[in-house]
């Protein structure tokens, strides 16, 4: 708790990007617009894949304007997929925080064949997730972008430090307390300034600030269990289906005191 506290006001110290919310309402982009910015989810593309689905690296043309963008595609054949769509829409539509990952528009249209689709836009983080510097061997080199895949103690707390901010907006500076449910290093994204992002909503669940009720985003019950990941989750996710904003702050301190200060795995 102590050191969750520290890091938070240690960022508070700091300049911030001023917070803005993305409205009520996301706007969307169409399935050939998606088709034609990954080159047809090429997988010279493909840079990530999760529990619902893939991330594909992409070009999106807007305004005569060309950004980089990540492309998150749900695999809706698998359970739960769509119910993480909407969950990831609902948390990340108005909210912002220099260390969030900014979603820029998405997509829920048919293909061309007419099957359901699904897709969250994200702005592209250059330096992948932080998984992958904490699992790379120390002075090997990204086969990728010849970059050494090494992080100092220093940028590591940065790193956590940001993590802790986020989490400290998400639960105290919402209209609407927000809990993540499965911070992780391989939930976390780097800038080109490996700036940490927390990423991936899927399991979020909005707290009910007034009657301290939990009910998933996108639901009307809250009878859909926690998962969260084994070794980050905390220990009454496994016994109860409750949610608290101290289940965060246990993800926190084990991913910042193992994982990112010291890139031990928590069960090791």
């Amino acid at each position: 708790m102590a050191f969750y506290l520290f890091l938070c006001s240690s960022r508070k110290k700091r300049k911030e990007i001023s917070l803005s919310t993305l409205g009520n309402t996301i706007l969307q982009v169409s399935y050939a617009t998606l088709l034609k910015a990954t080159d047809r989810f090429s997988e010279a593309n493909l840079i990530g894949a999760g529990s619902f689905g893939f991330v594909y690296k992409g070009v999106l043309d807007e305004d005569d304007k060309a950004q980089l963008v990540a492309v998150k595609v749900f695999n809706l054949l698998r359970h739960g997929a769509s119910r993480s769509f909407i969950a990831e829409c609902e948390a990340l539509r108005n909210i912002r925080h220099r260390n969030l990952v900014k979603i820029i528009t998405v997509c829920s249209s048919v293909d061309f064949n007419g099957n359901d689709f699904k897709a969250l836009v994200y702005e592209f983080m250059d330096n992948g997730s932080l998984e992958e510097w904490l699992h790379s061997p120390t002075g090997t080199e990204d086969l990728r972008d010849h970059v050494p895949k090494k992080l100092s103690l220093l940028q590591r707390l940065e790193i956590a430090i940001g993590v802790a901010c986020a989490l400290d907006y998400l639960h105290n500076h919402c209209e609407t307390p927000i809990v993540h449910c499965d911070l992780k290093p391989s939930n976390v994204l780097l800038d080109n300034e490996l700036i940490g992002h927390v990423s991936d909503f899927g399991l979020a669940r909005f707290l009910s600030q007034v009657t301290s009720n939990v009910s998933a985003i996108g639901s009307q019950t809250s009878s859909v269990g926690i998962r969260g990941t084994v070794g980050y989750a905390a220990p009454e996710y496994g016994i109860r289906s409750e949610v608290l904003t101290s289940g965060d702050m246990y993800t926190a301190l084990a991913f910042s005191c193992w994982r990112c200060l010291q890139g031990r795995d928590p069960l090791t």
